[in-house]
Order: C-alpha cells, then structure tokens, then sequence
C-alpha cells in the first residue's frame, strides 16, 4: 500500500485531540482517552500526541482507504510512538475532501496494546 501524502500540513486540531481524545469528560473520547493516558499523553502536552499521529502516519502504510462523494477516508494501523515508550498498535483515521490534499485527522482506534 501507499502512504499518506502531505503531511507535512496536516491538519490536527488542538481542539480535536484536547476536547475530544484525550478528555475523560467526552462520552465518545473518554475510553480513548483512558487509553492514551496509560501511555502518558497529556491533554496539557496535547502537542506530543500531535506529533506521535503524525510520526504514525508518517512511518506506516495505508492499510485501507474508502472514497465518498465528499472525499477518502484512510485507515492507518500501526505502533505509535509514546512518551513512556511503549508503542501500542492503533488505527489512525484520517480524511481528505475531494479537491484537495491535506489529510485532516479524523480519530484514534485502538489496536492491540503493544507491538509485537
């Protein structure tokens, strides 16, 4: 498979990752919160997980991409880099409208704990 181009512009919103990944209070977000805390990510240090998605997408393969009307989503699983070190295995969701090509970061799903 491919990689994901452009990231280099990605759009990961502070918002996105502080209000909704990794805050306990969002009901959608507070298991993957709880998870990514395990890890030692920080709402306060949101930028550390920014640079892990991006790090993420940047060192594995598009494992599957699905095209609407209104643009591709791609499925990236794969270890992410973590502050405490260990490297659990997610699947990053990231979307690219029709017309363009900054892929905009959509979710987090995880995996598998740790990387064989």
């Amino acid at each position: 498979m491919a990689r994901l181009l452009h990231l280099d512009r990605a759009i990961v919103p502070r918002a996105k990752i502080v209000n909704y990944l990794l805050s306990d209070r969002h009901s959608g977000g507070r298991s993957k919160a709880q998870f990514l805390a395990h890890f030692g990510f920080r709402a306060q240090d949101w930028h550390i997980l920014r640079d892990a998605l991006i790090t993420h997408a940047t060192a594995n393969d598009i494992t599957a991409s699905y095209h609407t009307p209104f643009g591709t989503k791609h499925e990236i699983d794969g270890p992410l880099p973590t502050p405490d070190g260990r490297a659990p295995i997610v699947r990053v969701i990231w979307f690219v409208q029709s017309q363009e090509t900054v892929p905009r970061l959509v979710t987090l799903v995880p995996r598998r704990t740790i990387a064989p």
